[in-house]
């Protein structure tokens, strides 16, 4: 059948309103345009910003927030929460400096058995919420503070106070080392080996939930876990598997840390949880699940990263910070509802 002219020029004009549509249904759309601005206006008004070491400085930052922050955006796309990711990070340092410095335990063995006990409390964490019935906020909650007593209870009891140190000392350290706590050299910039890390898992986790099974499935049982089941999804299956990545990433992190300071203190990561949770919400992941983006997870934490540092090569008091987190995440909300809702009337 021929078409006509009206018609060939509808089309024409719908195909930009499709195009539009689909960008703005994007879930990092605003926090690429939030990155962007943010990198202008420090750039503009902090001289060291956009120097070689400032670079590095708020890239490195922005990994260690960013690892974690993809992770917590695919458990919230999958309709849960992770209040124990901070602590995590910290407790997991703590195993492997404890166990080789305090008990002389093998550096890479060390490593394994935190990696091991990690998922271990991840999927505990995923089989409680999914027996249970229970609201995830408060099972990880409670596995927030259960890890935070153990870390301070644990060091005290074999060093008398709430650091490990001496840790570069151990055997194998220095094997151990380029692979957490590498420094590249980029230019007049150094960069961490985290931030290879961070590109890796923000890669492997936008691949997975865009090309694969799995990924349908968590946005299935993040969206409508009802019909998700009724349509085969193994929503069990997928929540462990969920809390058993933040869980795994949170080891992760914990190494970085540990191997790039070469010391832990028992609070190690304690309140991040909810820069983790901000970066993913800025990122485009909505509360209620079933909605976002690794790779908007992954801006959300270069904004934060930057904002950081840029506060500090501004010469601000550093505790505006903390005032710029609370007005990102509720800018953040009200721009991902607009943009949803705008997207839904185009299409």
């Amino acid at each position: 059948m021929t078409t006509t002219a009206p018609a060939r020029d509808a089309d024409r004009a719908a195909a930009p309103t499709g195009r539009a549509t689909r960008a703005l249904r994007r879930p990092e759309v605003g926090a690429a345009v939030a990155a962007l601005a943010v990198l202008v206006f420090f750039t503009v008004v902090a001289e060291q910003f956009l120097t070689p070491s400032g670079i590095g400085t708020w890239l490195n930052s922005a990994s260690r927030f960013g690892i974690m922050a993809v992770a917590v955006a695919m458990l919230m796309i999958g309709g849960e929460f992770d209040l124990s990711a901070g602590a995590m990070t910290g407790a997991t340092g703590l195993l492997v400096g404890v166990t080789t410095t305090g008990y002389g335990l093998n550096v890479w063995v060390a490593v394994l058995l935190a990696l091991v006990v990690a998922l271990a409390i991840g999927a505990l964490n995923g089989v409680l919420v999914v027996r249970t019935g229970l609201p995830s906020f408060i099972v990880t909650l409670g596995t927030f503070f259960v890890l935070q007593g153990i870390d301070l209870a644990l060091v005290k009891l074999v060093y008398g106070q709430v650091a490990v140190q001496g840790f570069a000392d151990v055997p194998f350290f220095e094997s151990v080392r380029p692979v957490f706590g590498g420094v590249i050299r980029v230019g007049g910039a150094s960069i961490s080996v985290s931030v290879l890390w961070f590109l890796a898992v923000t890669a492997v986790a936008t691949l997975v939930l865009l090309r694969t099974r799995a990924g349908n499935w968590v946005f299935a049982v993040g969206g409508a876990q009802a019909s998700a089941r009724a349509t085969g999804v193994p929503v069990a299956r997928t929540k462990i598997g969920l809390f058993m990545t933040t869980a795994g990433a949170g080891w992760l992190v914990g190494m970085i840390s540990l191997f790039q300071s070469s010391t832990v203190q028992s609070s190690t990561g304690v309140g991040d949880e909810f820069v983790y949770i901000i970066c993913a919400v800025v990122g485009g992941c909505l509360l209620t699940g079933g909605y976002g983006s690794a790779v908007g997870a992954a801006l959300g934490a270069l904004i934060y990263g930057m904002t950081r540092q840029g506060v500090v090569y501004a010469g601000w008091d550093s505790n505006w910070l903390y005032a710029f987190l609370g007005v990102m995440l509720l800018a953040a909300v009200l721009v991902n509802n607009w943009v949803r809702q705008r997207a839904e009337r185009l299409r």
